[in-house]
């Protein structure tokens, strides 16, 4: 089976080679795909030096400007499945993922699961380095997702998740209105309507080690409006 990653960089210079050395370490073939948003800070110029010095085994998709976390995904997405690539992840390139957690991630794709998530909210996980303002308003965040939406799974808002091949061929991407972080959840909310098996596996989610966070006010408010606009379809039992 051939297993993609899918890492998505905005001004991440001091973190992606670390991160690309330790994908490639990993005992699973991974295939890693950076998606740049022609970062100010030569992002996509060491990702291009780390492609050629591991050629099939790293690529870079370049774009013009820094244009959503949702519509990097996708360019990841077509990029890898372009590949041939059967199992995709996607990930933080920051280090809050850790990349230890994925072949446990992997194993339990294998289990039968369509969508895994490296979840802080199940038994065993949890997060690390955060600011206590930052993690009860993500656990609200959480909360109130699952609740509006009926979603099972308890990490609504991660963007460490592994799908098989067929989920991102079947949840139609091209129609999915939101971006930024509240991609992550209309995506889940496709997924679970489209009847794909969802599991979770316990993270520790780790505070960025370098660099600055990407999370605006702007993006807190877009994803209260993707939770609300679809909130109101599930209400009205109106399809996707």
């Amino acid at each position: 089976m051939k297993r993609a990653v899918i890492v998505p960089t905005y001004n991440e210079r001091e973190n992606i080679a670390t991160l690309v050395r330790e994908l490639l370490a990993l005992p699973l073939g991974l295939h890693v795909i950076v998606v740049d948003d022609n970062s100010p800070d030569g992002t996509g110029e060491l990702a291009d030096r780390l492609a050629d010095a591991s050629p099939g085994r790293v690529s870079v998709v370049h774009r013009a400007g820094k244009l959503g976390l949702g519509t990097a995904y996708v360019a990841g997405f077509d990029q890898a499945l372009c590949d041939g690539a059967e199992l995709i992840c996607t990930m933080d390139a920051d280090f809050s993922h850790n990349p230890r957690y994925i072949p446990a991630m992997v194993e339990k794709v294998a289990e039968g699961y369509d969508l895994v998530i490296g979840s802080r909210y199940v038994r065993g996980g949890g997060a690390t380095g955060c600011q206590f303002r930052r993690e009860v308003f993500s656990w609200a965040a959480n909360a109130f997702a699952r609740v509006v939406l009926g979603l099972r799974a308890h990490d609504t808002t991660a963007g460490f998740r592994c799908y098989r091949r067929p989920v991102l061929g079947g949840i139609g991407l091209e129609q999915i209105r939101a971006s930024g972080y509240s991609f992550l959840i209309e995506m889940l909310y496709r997924v679970q309507r489209g009847g794909w098996r969802l599991g979770e596996v316990p993270i520790v989610f780790e505070n960025r080690r370098l660099g600055k966070s990407k999370i605006s006010q702007g993006e807190v408010t877009k994803a209260l409006a993707t939770v609300l606009r679809l909130g109101w379809r599930r209400l009205t039992r109106r399809p996707l």
